[in-house]
């Protein structure tokens, strides 16, 4: 059954880890690490604890066994419940049938750049590509070398999603950054912007009304001076 609202995205980590083979919280985030699953959602041991025990006060996970290794911390080994299956099922079902309607902060400033000189835009948008491009090369890096140690694809899916996410913005921001220093898109700085000369009037100075243009009149009830002969 598709859960309304998925579980949390550390949480559904957890889960699939567990539900691959009992674990305790130590071993989970060192499989996180070894699989560097920390590019999905930020994994801290703090914060991974704190997670297990939600889950297990929720019933989602459950205590099968706690171990002793010499002078070492007790491990406590969790292993995911029928419920915690039907809600990890449930939530990877949600987000991968449903597209949500999302507000990138990409999309707001594209759509309100026209606020800043052109040369501005592309200079910002040519230091977002640079960064963009590193961060591709960085992940392709990590692809080959999960490759090279053997590492099972279906644990790196998101990587080739992620490498075509990429390269496409990559190259529509590319193709954008040539139109604008070619001018080929009107902006609003432009001197001969058709745009601004239509919704951009000159105010009209203020009309002075009548009584102002006229002179003052003599008021009757004011008397008058008589000049003495």
């Amino acid at each position: 059954m598709t859960a309304e609202r998925p579980l949390a995205p550390q949480a559904i980590l957890v889960l699939g880890l567990v539900a691959e083979r009992p674990m305790h919280p130590y071993e989970m985030f060192q499989t996180t690490i070894e699989r560097e699953e920390d590019r999905l959602t930020k994994i801290r041991p703090g914060t991974l604890y704190h997670t297990v025990d939600r889950l297990a006060a929720g019933g989602l996970i459950e205590v099968v066994e706690v171990r002793q290794e010499g002078n070492r911390p007790q491990r406590t080994v969790y292993a995911i419940t029928e419920a915690g299956r039907a809600a990890l099922a449930g939530s990877l079902e949600a987000i991968l049938e449903r597209h949500p309607v999302e507000y990138p902060e990409l999309y707001l400033a594209l759509s309100e750049a026209h606020s800043l000189p052109r040369q501005r835009v592309v200079e910002l948008l040519e230091r977002r590509i640079d960064a963009m491009r590193a961060d591709r090369q960085r992940v392709e890096v990590a692809a080959e070398a999960a490759h090279a140690r053997g590492a099972v694809e279906m644990f790196y899916l998101d990587v080739g999603c992620r490498l075509a996410t990429l390269q496409t913005q990559i190259d529509w921001l590319v193709d954008l950054v040539g139109r604008l220093r070619h001018n080929d898109i009107e902006w609003i700085d432009d001197p001969g912007s058709t745009w601004r000369t239509k919704h951009t009037t000159t105010p009209a100075p203020p009309q002075s009304s009548p009584a102002q243009n006229s002179s003052p009149a003599q008021d009757s009830s004011t008397p008058q001076k008589v000049q003495n002969s």
